[in-house]
């Protein structure tokens, strides 16, 4: 480094010619007799910063654009057609389910690659309206394994006004930050299935003037969130606290998908149209209506007189309903899907070396026993454990390759555990 002015009184700055001062230094070149001043050197970093920054600029919307190519390019943005062959493989039946939930996740995605325009595409939530193992949760697991978008799977039973004891509305975000690896940008763009959406129903048909611990209060307090707000997430969930950091999220871009048994309803259903769940209506009445399903005819007017608040009806504005699952399709649910029941028992024999099949008429005999119990595709589950419980305890300790299930050892098995 130069020295003061009395020891170089004839080296000036190579750039704008300044006599180095006692303020003022001078910095040698390490090729040559070349100097620059300190306030050189201040000049040339802020042309350098002020360089930096426009690429930087440049190429952060360039990666955000090619980002957004690549995730919503035609050839990985899947169609309705194709997110719907692929709820088929796991899913039996429910075709207007399939085709509300294929068509609300295809828009979802031409919502996140909108680009800025006079016309704002809103997000169309959805409410799933079906009895118990109907298949409303493993829609919504499948459609998981198809997206390359964060998805959350959140039950609503367990969250309670904000100041009692039980989880906040905001949960149901901590979930989604979850699954995006606390990213917040990605959680954004994600999709939340809200279970059990109507166990939050309030008891009553007048509004509450106190709180509602789990009922009312819960649904008013979704409201902000399905709307679309910032909203402040504590990170590792729980409780809030004053002194907390908190993360913001913004839900706007957030789809969310609910789902309920709203077991009940058919006679809201049935008292709408005029007509009875038992006893005797007019002829004419029976021509139009199906009373084995009631819950084709489900409208919004029937979840307000179940329980659910006007206001959060209107912000799931996509109604569809589950149809119970008749003796054919239960059978197919036993067999058919990738992940099927009987599939899952011979894998698991498969393990031991042991080739397990079922015959015909045990498979019917299970599906009988379902239809019975009115359990939907899950009383398949118990009946086949049943049956299977005594196997599988058994066949590790034998040195056995085949095991044939007949129609005479369901009966037993089942008889033998009082089911029914």
């Amino acid at each position: 480094m130069a020295k003061k002015n009395k020891d170089n009184g004839n080296v000036r700055c190579s750039f704008c010619g300044k006599e180095p001062s006692y303020r003022d230094i001078l910095v040698p070149s390490p090729l040559g007799d070349s100097y620059i001043c300190s306030e050189c050197v201040g000049q040339i970093e802020g042309m350098i910063k002020d360089y930096l920054g426009e690429q930087d600029g440049t190429d952060k919307a360039a990666k955000e654009k090619l980002s957004k190519d690549e995730d919503f390019a035609g050839k990985k943005l899947p169609t309705p057609a194709e997110i719907r062959a692929f709820l088929d493989q796991y899913v039996i039946g429910q075709d207007d389910a399939k085709k509300y939930l294929s068509v609300a996740v295809y828009n979802h995605y031409k919502r996140l690659a909108q680009t800025e325009d006079d016309v704002d595409i809103e997000k169309s939530n959805i409410i799933m309206v079906g009895p118990t193992g109907t298949g409303k949760t493993l829609l919504a697991k499948t459609i998981a394994r198809q997206l390359d978008v964060p998805f959350a799977i959140v039950d609503a039973t367990v969250l309670t006004e904000a100041g009692y004891v039980g989880e906040d509305i905001e949960s149901l975000l901590v979930r989604l930050l979850q699954a995006s690896d606390y990213d917040v940008k990605k959680a954004e763009r994600g999709i939340v299935f809200i279970d059990e959406i109507d166990k939050i129903a309030r008891k009553g048909d007048n509004p509450s003037i106190t709180r509602d611990v789990s009922g009312e209060g819960v649904q008013q307090g979704l409201l902000k969130l399905l709307e679309g707000s910032v909203v402040n997430v504590p990170p590792n969930g729980g409780r809030k606290h004053p002194e907390q950091k908190m993360i913001d999220v913004d839900t706007k871009n957030i789809l969310f998908i609910c789902g309920g048994a709203f077991d009940g309803i058919e006679r809201k259903i049935a008292h709408r149209l005029n007509t009875h769940v038992v006893g005797f209506t007019g002829q004419n009445t029976r021509t139009k209506v199906d009373k084995d399903n009631y819950l084709q005819y489900v409208a919004p007017q029937d979840l307000k007189s179940f329980g659910l608040i006007p206001e959060i009806i209107g912000r799931l504005p996509v109604l569809v309903h589950l149809d119970p699952l008749d003796r054919d399709a239960l059978l197919k649910v036993l067999t058919e899907p990738k992940n099927a029941i009987i599939r899952q028992y011979k894998k698991l024999f498969k393990m031991d070396g042991v080739e397990l099949t079922f015959d015909a008429d045990a498979l019917e005999f299970i599906v009988d026993k379902a239809i019975e119990y009115k359990l939907g595709a899950r009383g398949l589950r118990t009946i086949v454990e049943t049956i299977m419980i005594d196997p599988m305890f058994e066949t590790p300790s034998k040195d056995i390759s085949q095991l044939t299930i007949t129609l005479e050892y369901a009966e037993e098995k089942v008889k033998k555990a009082y089911i029914g």
